[in-house]
């Protein structure tokens, strides 16, 4: 694979990222979002953030398994991974923790839901 496919990769999966956070903020599912442009920003900061936090819990011997307690983990953690991109990116806000949660529920059913369909039309 060569770095211009990566990049064009991230770059889609960026956009489409996005997109979601953009639509899940219209839809007022836990967060607000002023424009295309602080959600394709809001994308890239979570999935920065979402990097670092999985590179130190995997560093220190953490891991969450599966199951309903995995699941569950990894949603209390997206949660606190939106609250935080909250400090980097202007025009996102999180209504509470309650409304992180949502948007975190949100955001991976969109992101399940999109990557079924790219999958089912032999896209991604």
């Amino acid at each position: 694979m060569s770095i211009i496919t990566v990049l064009i990769s991230i770059v889609l999966a960026a956009l489409i990222s996005g997109f979601i956070i953009w639509i899940v903020g219209k839809l007022g599912l836990g967060l607000e979002v002023s424009g295309f442009r602080a959600a394709f920003t809001a994308a890239i900061v979570i999935a920065v953030i979402s990097g670092l936090i999985d590179w130190l819990l995997r560093t220190f011997g953490i891991t969450f398994g599966g199951g309903l307690l995995g699941a569950l983990t990894y949603l209390v953690v997206a949660a606190f991974v939106l609250i935080l991109s909250t400090a980097f990116v202007p025009g996102l806000k999180v209504k509470g923790v309650l409304g992180a949660l949502v948007a975190a529920i949100a955001i991976g059913a969109m992101s399940f839901v999109v990557s079924l369909l790219l999958s089912a039309i032999h896209i991604a």
